[in-house]
């Protein structure tokens, strides 16, 4: 199953059948609507969106597949599971109708698509669409034009949303707020307090609440950024250094966080990088749960099942050394873990 060496599966986690071809740039799990199964959703530089039925075990059954003209940058999923949508490098954002196995245009930029993300409001439900052409875009599906756009400061390499906030992250370490209530407005924007580069953001939401409180910033300075959006305490926002090895000489190899994501019924939460390993995390104890053993790949993004019991990241090659460390034998794939015990909070606050 695995030609190139013990490390690419240490942990003996289930493979998903059929990857892509190339290294995955974005992946979803279906949400948690009426339907029974669990799907997840892959993109990949080798211009594919793949879709895949997962069973409890973890069996995966590829169940589509499409390919696009040029590589695909972000996926996410209708509230509903029935539909997918796809931003590309090809400046267009697109919704694949699951059932009917269609794709049709619904977005338009001037330069690659970098994020998309399904905007589900008691009033109104749209796509939003950040790109490398300095905007932010939100589209109702009926329409050919955008019914709301922002000019981003710079160009735009992350986002998230989960209603009633969104968050943008752009180049030049620019952090914009959005709230969605009734229409979406810019709430704040601010500096981002990690000194380098960000490359992915996350929203966490009030356990208690269930509404969002803040959001964690990844870099590509091996760091994370907890941040919350009206802090009790100013000491509530903290960094916390990850994804490093020490090296010879008292040097320390620090490699990029890749992806941050959330549990859904816990509240941890997992990074992924550069250095082919995942850590499980409780930031409010600020304690690491778990960390992973060391993959012989990036590890490029994760992604958790709606009800919090499967764990699943993707590896490949990142760049993150250059074309000299480029292994076309080494392929890329996904695993799935059974994580909801592993990510238990270390306390019950």
């Amino acid at each position: 199953m695995f030609p190139q060496s013990n490390q690419s599966n240490p942990m003996k986690d289930i493979e998903v059948t059929a990857p892509p071809d190339d290294t995955i740039s974005a992946m979803k799990f279906s949400p948690a609507t009426s339907l029974p199964k669990n799907f997840l959703l892959a993109g990949s530089w080798d211009c594919s969106v793949r879709c895949w039925e997962v069973a409890d075990t973890g069996s995966t059954i590829p169940k589509a597949m499409k390919t696009m003209t040029a590589p695909v940058m972000d996926v996410c999923w209708h509230d509903d599971g029935t539909k997918a949508f796809i931003a590309g490098a090809d400046k267009t954002g697109r919704v694949w109708d699951l059932a009917a196995d269609q794709v049709m245009q619904v977005a338009a930029h001037d330069n690659t698509v970098k994020t998309c993300h399904w905007v589900k409001a008691p009033n109104y439900s749209c796509l939003m669409t950040g790109s490398w052409d300095k905007t932010l875009k939100f589209w109702d599906l009926r329409q050919p034009n955008p019914i709301l756009q922002f000019a981003l400061p710079e160009r735009c390499y992350t986002a998230d949303v989960e209603y009633p906030m969104a968050v943008v992250g752009t180049a030049n370490r620019h952090v914009i707020i959005y709230s969605l209530e009734n229409q979406p407005q810019e709430y704040k924007r601010h500096e981002s307090p990690l000194k380098y580069q960000h490359r992915c953001v996350s929203i966490f939401n009030d356990m208690k609440k269930k509404a969002p409180a803040g959001y964690a910033l990844g870099s590509i300075e091996g760091r994370v950024a907890i941040q919350y959006l009206n802090p009790v305490n100013p000491k509530d926002n903290f960094t916390f250094k990850c994804h490093r090895v020490n090296g010879t000489a008292n040097f320390q190899d620090i490699y990029a966080v890749n992806d941050i994501a959330f549990h859904p019924i816990h509240g941890t939460l997992v990074t992924v990088g550069s250095d082919g390993t995942f850590s499980f995390w409780d930031k409010d104890a600020r304690t690491k749960l778990k960390s992973s053993e060391t993959l012989d790949q990036s590890i490029t993004k994760c992604a958790f099942s709606a009800s919090g019991h499967i764990f699943a990241y993707a590896i490949g090659y990142d760049w993150s050394k250059g074309h000299e460390y480029y292994n076309p034998q080494k392929k890329s794939y996904i695993l799935l873990r059974s994580c909801f015990e592993e990510l238990k909070p270390r306390h019950n606050n």
